[in-house]
């Protein structure tokens, strides 16, 4: 059988046309969706048969209903009209080889292959804790990768004191981590084809930090007083009360005295704890004065 260049080639009545599928290959990310598109246009009467295969073997063959692989049925949805693709919550194991088979009424079978990459980052599993451990970040992707680009919170990630990167961007290290390592990172992968992000929530346990009480330093007496206290900590803090040096049995982050008496007079402090980074508390002190015919409120 001959070829001429640009043309489809024929063999065994199967026709292979290049444009069937865009040029590959595709990039995906861990969770994400992708696409697989086909440059036909929906003809006059349905095709006769649309099949999808990932390496060799059937995820989905639709005639008259739709016959989907296990794992396949609430990940998939096929577009009949064209016989596109859809593939969603990717995993690594999604990277490879797919390939269309499209029997037109009529017609002769035409097909198409492409390949997808599934691109993630992963860390390893480790609880952080601020200025006591470290960790690093690396995007992992298969193919031909061109650039990659590095974003904390849709900032730009820098080098600093803390930061670096391997040769190539593929790993960032942080040494040591810290609590403004906490965040999501992001790494944009591209090719010469397409570009794709993937997508990590980084931990960091720190805190408590900047601990403090939030309330009136003085109040008319039967008046209901509330005090807040607030800590910077991951994970959320937890508090305990005490009202001149005596414990209140009082844990929650919120102080409330229904009526002020002269026993709710005095130095109201705080202590806040953190489960994970062990032994690191913090305290906030307010010092409610004698009840006053107005309320001065301290922030």
């Amino acid at each position: 059988v001959g070829l001429s260049h640009g043309a489809p080639w024929f063999s065994l009545g199967i026709v292979y046309l290049h444009g069937i599928l865009p040029a590959g290959p595709l990039n995906g990310a861990v969770g994400g969706t992708v696409r697989f598109t086909t440059n036909l246009s929906p003809p006059a009467k349905p095709f006769f048969t649309v099949s999808w295969s990932f390496k060799g073997t059937n995820i989905i063959t639709s005639t008259n209903t739709n016959v989907t692989a296990p794992g396949y049925a609430s990940r998939i949805s096929l577009d009949r009209r064209t016989g596109a693709l859809e593939l969603r919550r990717l995993v690594p194991e999604d990277s490879g080889e797919y390939t269309v088979s499209i029997i037109p009424d009529g017609e002769l079978q035409k097909e198409g292959k492409t390949t997808l990459n599934v691109y993630m980052i992963h860390s390893p599993a480790l609880v952080l804790i601020e200025d006591k451990t470290f960790t690093n970040l690396t995007c992992e992707a298969s193919g031909s990768i061109s650039t990659r680009v590095w974003t904390k919170d849709g900032q730009p990630l820098r080098e600093d004191s803390r930061v670096s990167f391997s040769i190539n961007k593929k790993t960032v290290y942080i040494h040591p981590v810290h609590s403004s390592s906490h965040g999501n990172y992001q790494c944009l992968i591209s090719n010469p084809v397409s570009s794709e992000t993937a997508a990590y929530n980084l931990t960091v346990n720190y805190g408590p930090h900047n601990v403090s009480i939030i309330g009136p330093l003085s109040a008319s007496p039967g008046r209901r007083v509330e005090l807040r206290c607030t800590a910077d900590s991951i994970p959320p803090a937890l508090f305990r009360w005490t009202l001149n040096g005596n414990d209140t049995q009082v844990n929650g982050s919120v102080y409330v005295i229904e009526r002020l008496t002269l026993e709710s007079i005095g130095n109201y402090t705080c202590s806040a704890y953190n489960t994970v980074t062990i032994g690191e508390y913090e305290e906030g002190k307010l010092i409610l004065k004698k009840w006053l015919s107005t309320v001065d409120d301290h922030v």
